[in-house]
């Protein structure tokens, strides 16, 4: 009857027959009777047939126990959908009498034939999905290996007592570790499990609740109860009974593999992978998670999982905090062997190993994981499906090369399912009889097994193609090799003086005799003489690339040998953590940016060798030179913080940190090469650090919260968000912020009078008054902002500008703020209102101080009283700040900020005009920045248009010169004869009439 449902080719019909008759033979009449009765209905008929076709196992499993078949048909299992629940259920049902460890060994066995038959019968019949079958198998997994330490775990502990950590005092509990296609749930139908085994802490185990006058009961170390433990475990797995296996185990993954101890503490793991962990232990790793932990039972453990502390504690291992190209070498390594073991066991047919097959692919996703799954915790995750459309979003993989390898992947996992299913078998290999090969095609649905050949071998050179473009060897015969390869002599120091001076000359160097100095004191400095030899050969890789990039396209004007000097400080600051030479070698792209900025701007040189994870920026050109839009940087920047746990201060101080210096380099790098004029330099810089701010007070808030409550509003409502603003002053406030600019800010909150805080989770427990929740909100966000970390200060934070300056409230209200500037304000503290804005937090407290300064500034002033006070403070500045001395010395250096006809001169005079003239012109008191207030005094006939242009042109060209200066380290200082006299006569005359004169 079967075999009127399957196609009449190869041997089908011949095996189905077969298959009936010998099942008929084992099954009793009610048994036929039954199973006839269940397959009326047609659509199972034709599953069953698929399932005994695709796989003997089923078969064997049906024929050996007639009734499991009947059992399996007549529950509906077949037909629906499992969770991990439903697996560890069923099994415990069917383990709940097992007292002796052969009870619990035949029970274990028992549920995985027929989860198993389950699961294989779902996948031949199409109705589970890849991650399905995958997640199943897991499923199967964990719950056997749970099952079996909790079990085992009492019995030792009957025997020799609980095991009590030295330190803590408290029981301790066994962590599985499963590695692997386990870890990642993608389990094969017929896979082993890779497992390592932990526990937390040393001590000796103890009996409790004894007697009275109790005889005293046998103890002994947690090193031996736990691997007394793990061997039950195994046994309990592994062990082939009448009642066949549950899972084969493979231990060969831990610590020392098979000449380790089967179960080490944690503090012996950390130390291990800290000190001699190797590169494919990081492959491993990554996949590695928590299938099964615990004791007893969970009052008797510690407070808090064990294994989530093991697996932060290995995190480090696997992913670096900084961008890791030194990955790619060692997963070139392990193909290479891969390789090798496939040629000398003639593997080439093997779906998971072979050319285009299953590793290829996890080896594509992987490499991006351990380069940059340090930085980028999204990659942590471990499942190929999740990770490839995540690869190709972000740009780490080409346009469609995510979609074509899921599509290959997918059914390169479903043809290992069908292989290993056929027989329950661990083998990726195809077969090699013709029936064979024809039955796994109809098994997947094929028409033939020409047809399925070839849409293998199309998704095979296609997985093929993408591994190489992101794993295979660079060219060793490019031509790019060949002669960056003439330098290695040089760097290496065999070449004669001359032979050297030579060589450099060829390659149109200058100051030979200059670089070949550089080149020696390097390579005898105590930085590089310490290096390992593993560094020291990345370094001699890298070294010939270096010179050979600096030889191409110069610029005739570039000192070669400051370039040098500067990229040999890089050099220099990554001896200890030579992957970073890695990456430049790997990239030509990248080294050749990283030579033309070092050679434009010794500031982005600075940069670059104080934090070298920077070097990451300078993979993709296309980004370096195209810095993102305000809104792609806010999508950015929510998208690196959705990866951090709000409690994690640290976690966000880096990120923001990192943020704030990949962003600014590209803008540094658009200045440096021309791509950016001078305005938008400073519309990037401000929006970045607006932006920055706008997550500095929303993690500050969620911090201040989740300790002490919500404020209360005046009706003792609780505010779900902070009322809580950033004023911004001086540069920030003006849209004029250079590279290295602090910040000018003062903080208005809005909490209600005499209100406090709801508490702690709402217990009113470390409840606060409104005002010093806002003012402890406001230290927390100085500190995120001033705090020097391993990547520097977010921004300097400078609070003077507040009411009372440095003795005044940290915090302050809209209308204390007001009242103060009516009444006790200076009158460069209105001028320096002229350029405050709001730049973050609350709108309506935004709204309530933009009225406040409108109404301030707007006020009418006698003006000969203002122009007073205003020339007194400029005479002031220029007493301490400005070029002092004779005029011969004046003449022969400018300092374009503070001297005489500078940009300070033209910022009081636009202060001035504010101040005023606003009350006849309120629009002059709309903006904050220069550029366009100046516009707005032209337009109201304060200022005349020819007026307005020579001091437009002489601020742009001055914060031009300043932007310049500074990316090259330099002072705002001009010396000699400056290029600005024809703008400081005319800030100076202008000085003249408008401040030294009536009006």
């Amino acid at each position: 009857m079967l075999a009127s449902y399957v196609p009449n080719q190869a041997n089908f019909h011949t095996i189905l027959e077969q298959y009936s008759q010998q099942w008929q033979e084992r099954a009793s009449a009610e048994q036929q009777a039954s199973l006839e009765s269940l397959l009326a209905d047609e659509g199972l008929a034709k599953q069953l047939a698929k399932a005994w076709l695709g796989s003997e196992f089923i078969f064997h499993c049906c024929r050996d126990q007639p009734q499991l078949l009947i059992d399996v048909l007549g529950s509906g299992e077949l037909q629906s959908v499992w969770s991990v629940d439903d697996f560890t259920e069923a099994l415990k049902k069917l383990s709940a009498t097992a007292e002796k460890d052969t009870e619990l060994d035949r029970a274990l066995r028992q549920f995985r034939r027929r989860a198993m038959l389950r699961i294989i019968w779902r996948d031949l019949n199409q109705l589970a999905p890849l991650e399905e079958t995958t997640a199943d198998m897991s499923a199967l997994a964990e719950c056997s290996s749970q099952l079996a330490l909790e079990f085992h775990y009492r019995s030792l502990v009957k025997r020799y007592g609980l095991p009590i950590g030295q330190e803590s005092g408290k029981v301790q509990s066994l962590v599985v570790l499963g590695m692997g296609k386990l870890g990642a749930r993608e389990l094969n139908v017929s896979s082993d499990i890779d497992l390592i085994l932990a526990y937390p802490e040393s001590g000796e185990t103890e009996h409790r609740n004894l007697a009275p006058g109790a005889r005293p009961k046998k103890t002994t170390s947690n090193q031996e109860f736990f691997n007394r433990l793990g061997q039950k475990i195994i046994k309990s797995l592994d062990a082939q009974t009448v009642d066949g296996f549950v899972f084969r185990v493979d231990m060969r993954l831990r610590p020392y593999g098979e000449s380790g101890s089967l179960v080490m503490n944690f503090g012996s793991m950390e130390e291990y992978y800290q000190t001699q962990g190797r590169e494919w232990e990081r492959y491993a790793m990554i996949k590695a998670r928590v299938i099964a932990e615990g004791g007893p039972s969970q009052e008797d453990l510690a407070e808090g999982s064990a294994g989530a502390e093991l697996m932060e504690l290995l995190r480090p291992f696997s992913y670096r905090r900084y961008i890791d190209f030194s990955a790619i070498d060692a997963l070139r390594d392990m193909k290479r062997m891969i390789n090798r073991e496939v040629h000398r066991k003639g593997m080439a047919t093997d779906v998971k190993l072979g050319f285009g097959g299953i590793r290829e692919v996890e080896f594509v996703v992987q490499v991006f994981q351990l380069i940059r799954g340090g930085r980028d915790q999204r990659l942590q995750e471990r499942r190929v499906l999740k990770l490839l459309p995540l690869l190709q979003e972000d740009g780490y993989l080409p346009e469609g090369a995510g979609d074509r390898l899921a599509e290959a992947y997918r059914l390169l996992r479903h043809v290992e399912h069908a292989i290993q299913g056929h027989q329950d078998k661990q083998t990726q290999a195809l077969p090699v009889d013709e029936n064979d090969l024809e039955r796994l095609a109809w098994v997947l649905n094929f028409k033939n097994w020409a047809e399925l050949d070839a849409m293998l071998q199309t998704h095979r050179e296609q997985v093929n193609a993408e591994f190489q473009a992101v794993i295979a060897e660079p060219e060793e015969e490019s031509q790019e090799e060949d002669e960056s390869e003439a330098f290695l002599p040089l760097w290496l120091g065999e070449l004669e003086k001359d032979a050297a001076v030579e060589l450099l000359e060829q390659r149109g160097y200058q100051q030979c005799e200059k670089l070949i100095q550089q080149l020696n004191d390097l390579r005898q400095s105590r930085a590089i003489l310490a290096m390992q030899a593993e560094g020291r050969d990345r370094l001699d890789k890298f070294m010939p690339r270096l010179l050979h990039t600096l030889s191409l396209g110069r610029n005739p004007e570039e000192d070669i040998a400051e370039t040098l000097s500067r990229v040999l400080g890089l050099v220099s600051s990554v001896a200890r953590r030579t992957i970073y030479l890695v990456l430049l070698t790997e990239n030509p792209v990248a080294l050749a940016q990283l030579v033309r900025l070092c050679a434009a701007s010794p500031w982005i040189a600075d940069q670059l060798s104080r934090h070298p994870a920077l070097l990451d920026e300078l993979l993709d050109h296309r980004s370096l030179y195209s810095p993102p839009s305000r809104q792609e940087l806010a999508d950015q920047l929510r998208q690196e913080c959705l990866r951090i746990e709000w409690d994690d201060l640290e976690g966000y101080m880096e990120a923001l940190r990192y943020f704030r210096m990949a962003n600014v380099l590209r803008v540094a790098a658009c200045e440096v090469t021309g791509a950016m004029p001078l305005m938008k330099v400073s519309d990037h810089l401000t929006d970045i650090a607006e932006l920055l701010l706008e997550k500095v007070i929303e993690v500050a808030w969620k911090q201040m919260v989740d300790r002490h409550g919500q404020p209360r509003d005046a009706e003792g409502e609780s505010v779900s968000r902070p009322e809580f603003l950033v004023l911004g002053y001086g540069k920030v406030g003006g849209i004029e912020l250079g590279h290295s600019s602090d910040l000018d800010l003062v903080f208005i909150h809005g909490g209600a009078q005499g209100q406090s805080t709801s508490g702690k989770d709402d217990t009113g427990e470390r409840s606060l008054d409104n005002l010093i929740f806002y003012t402890r909100m406001a230290q927390k966000v100085i500190h995120i902002m001033n705090t020097q970390t391993v990547s520097g200060q977010l921004y300097e934070v400078d609070m003077r500008l507040r009411p009372n300056g440095n003795s005044g409230m940290l915090v302050t209200t809209v209308e204390a703020y007001e009242q103060y500037l009516q009444q006790e304000a200076w009158t460069w503290e209105k001028q320096a209102l002229v350029r405050a804005r709001a730049i973050s937090g609350c709108r309506s407290l935004a709204e309530q101080f933009d009225k406040v300064r409108q109404n301030i500034l707007c006020q009418p002033r006698e003006l000969a009283a203002l122009r007073e006070d205003v020339v007194q403070m400029r005479e002031k500045m220029r007493k301490h700040l400005a070029t002092q001395g004779p005029d011969s010395e004046k003449a022969l250096r400018f300092d374009i900020k503070q001297d005489v006809g500078g940009i300070v001169d033209i910022e009081f005079m636009v202060q001035y005009g504010v101040l005023a003239w606003a009350h006849e012109q309120p629009s002059l008191a709309k903006w904050t920045d220069n550029i366009r207030i100046l516009g707005c005094l032209e337009q109201t006939g304060f200022i005349s248009a020819d007026d307005t242009a020579q001091l437009i042109e002489a601020y742009k060209a001055y914060r031009s010169a300043g932007h310049r200066l500074a990316l090259q380290r330099q002072k705002s200082v001009l010396h000699g004869k400056s290029e600005f006299t024809a703008e400081r006569q005319s800030v100076q005359r202008l000085w003249q009439q408008l401040m030294l004169l009536p009006k």
